[in-house]
């Protein structure tokens, strides 16, 4: 048949460009950048594309390839949607292959050294096994298209922007260091430009922006007065935050080390912001009264739970706006209040706050 079989043992063997390469009427040598060569079939359904990864190369031959891509289109012409019926030997699973979840787990376990934050891997972990798993986690990861992804965020993407843009990424990210390993073949079906962007709407558009719960910088004043009143560690944390306008995780997690009493000033490394810079904040007399009462109490953290010698969980604060009976703040949300302050005269400084 004209256009079929274009492609030789001889000439297979001599690609060293990363690529596809058609054989003809759906069969593709994939060659990735890091130059592992695989089969790929690719056909139509409906008008949507799809990509079947059959074997690598050194598992599957150039015959063999071409038998299960006439098996493919035999199966298409009958009407077959190879997307749920698959023949047995096409689907046959390869010794190369791996699910996605097990792609996921060794994604995770490469990089999570460079994370910052114990929450980021439970996050990471958390949306995969909650959203992805259930879709595709026991999966050959060369057979995850276009359409699973779809299936997994199209239900929460207007209602959970955040969350589904997130996990698109992740799913992306699995994808890319599958197919780098040679796990599978094709265009990354999580991609977002030049391909989901023109199927979803792009999340700035229907996101809902919910800001943290915040008092007014008038009540401020009232407020540190209440806080004043309680004896706590956690108090003088939750103190010490709001005048510093810091994450929580920075507060409870501040060292003697990044302290300086003289300077009066606070000096938060890198590796403990956000952005991943600097951050310096100036030390009020009040901040400062806070890390004098603090000093002794442990070598290492400012702020230490006494009864493990080591900083607090991140919901302590919470728990105390509770006791207080202030459900309706977010410790957050003082950056909100602060930032409102900060452009105001402030009547609470002269109550001997500042």
């Amino acid at each position: 048949m004209p256009g079929i079989e274009k492609l030789s043992p001889s000439k297979v063997a001599r690609i060293t460009k990363h690529g596809k390469y058609g054989d003809g009427d759906g069969l593709y040598l994939q060659v990735t950048r890091t130059l592992v060569k695989s089969w790929l079939f690719r056909y139509q359904r409906k008008g949507i594309e799809h990509c079947m990864g059959l074997g690598p190369l050194h598992a599957v031959d150039i015959e063999e390839a071409r038998e299960k891509a006439r098996t493919l289109r035999a199966c298409l012409a009958r009407g077959v949607d190879l997307m749920r019926e698959r023949p047995t030997d096409i689907t046959k699973r390869n010794e190369n292959d791996k699910t996605f979840d097990e792609c996921a787990i060794e994604y995770i376990a490469h990089h999570k050294s460079a994370w910052k934050s114990i929450k980021h891997l439970k996050q990471w972990k958390g949306s995969l096994s909650l959203y992805a798993s259930p879709h595709f986690g026991n999966m050959p990861v060369r057979e995850i298209t276009t359409v699973l992804v779809l299936q997994v965020l199209k239900p929460m993407w207007a209602i959970k922007t955040e969350t589904a843009s997130r996990l698109r990424e992740r799913i992306e990210r699995i994808l890319s260091w599958a197919t780098i390993h040679g796990y599978r073949e094709g265009d990354n079906p999580a991609r977002w430009n030049g391909h989901l962007q023109e199927i979803l709407p792009k999340p700035s558009r229907i996101k809902h922006i919910r800001h943290h719960p915040a008092i007014s910088y008038q009540e401020i004043g009232e407020f540190f007065k209440l806080l004043n009143a309680e004896k706590s560690i956690v108090a003088r944390i939750l103190e010490f935050t709001i005048l510093t306008a810091c994450r929580t995780s920075e507060a409870l997690h501040a060292k003697w080390q990044e302290i300086d009493l003289k300077q009066r000033v606070w000096i938060i490394p890198s590796a403990r912001t956000k952005n991943g810079r600097m951050h310096r904040i100036p030390l009020s007399d009040t901040a400062l009264k806070i890390l004098n009462a603090m000093n002794g109490l442990h070598p290492d953290w400012v702020f230490p739970n006494l009864k493990r010698g080591q900083p607090f969980c991140e919901t302590v604060m919470g728990s105390l706006l509770r006791k207080m009976d202030r459900p309706g703040i977010t410790v957050h949300g003082f950056r909100s209040t602060f930032r409102v302050a900060f452009q105001r005269p402030l009547d609470w400084q002269t109550q001997g706050h500042s």
